[in-house]
């Protein structure tokens, strides 16, 4: 957390996560272009959030993209805000309202654990439901297989979807149709991308979330955050992270 606190101590760098707040997905021409300092100095400040998990890039071609990932600054909130507050207070910090401008969201988290372990916390519905809402996500894991998203406190499905690509413990792609409420079911079948790299003794888990139409309901990809905070606290400690209790799907 170190390195978050520090990254988000400089105005410059508080703005460049403002910029990419408003237009996600920037690369660093259009960035720098919105600064009063050369290409150089903004590129610095990119690195030093990049270096503090604030800001994923992506290469697009010959194009270099940036990212918001609000992860981190959730994982601040669930140590330092969050006990201190009311809950209803703590909607103040949670960004999934204000992630609404992009057709695609990348979240990364690093997480002390293995690939194996981590997969299998993906994959088993019962440890699913532990830093999920509660919610069961079954499946063959197999290419092609049907994805089903089911609660016990819940009747009928949650959600569906389809494996596409799974390649265990590295990278599993699907597709997910929100199925919980008819606003979210009309926003149609998005694409959930999941890849896991070993980095010394822990795991990066990188997320990307796509093929959602501008200005898509925020309830299919606002819980991200939340999510991976509750599964790097269940992998780490064993214990479940206290959460709101929704019963959407992400």
């Amino acid at each position: 957390m170190d390195e978050v606190f520090k990254a988000l101590a400089d105005p410059t760098r508080r703005a460049l996560l403002d910029e990419l707040f408003r237009e996600d997905g920037q690369n660093l021409g259009a960035l720098a272009e919105r600064f009063a300092m050369t290409r150089f100095g903004v590129m610095k400040h990119l690195k030093v959030l990049e270096e503090a998990g604030l800001v994923v890039t992506r290469r697009r071609g010959r194009e270099k993209l940036h990212f918001l990932n609000p992860v981190p600054i959730r994982a601040v909130h669930d140590r330092w805000v969050s006990k201190y507050a009311q809950p209803w207070v703590s909607g103040l910090a949670d960004l999934k309202t204000r992630l609404e401008s992009s057709m695609e969201k990348v979240f990364e988290i690093y997480i002390r654990t293995t690939p194996d372990a981590l997969w299998e916390a993906i994959t088993d519905p019962d440890i699913r439901g532990k830093f999920q809402f509660g919610n069961r996500v079954e499946s063959d894991w197999t290419p092609g297989a049907r994805i089903e998203v089911t609660n016990p406190k819940a009747p009928g499905l949650l959600g569906e979807g389809e494996i596409l690509e799974i390649d265990p413990p590295r990278r599993l792609v699907q597709t997910m149709l929100a199925l919980w409420g008819e606003d979210v079911q009309s926003e149609g079948t998005t694409r959930i991308t999941w890849e896991i790299e070993q980095v010394a003794d822990s795991c990066r888990l990188t997320v990307t979330h796509d093929q959602m139409r501008e200005g898509a309901n925020d309830q299919l990809y606002g819980g991200w955050p939340m999510i991976l905070s509750g599964l790097k606290t269940w992998l780490e400690t064993g214990q479940v992270l206290t959460t709101p209790g929704s019963l959407r799907y992400t």
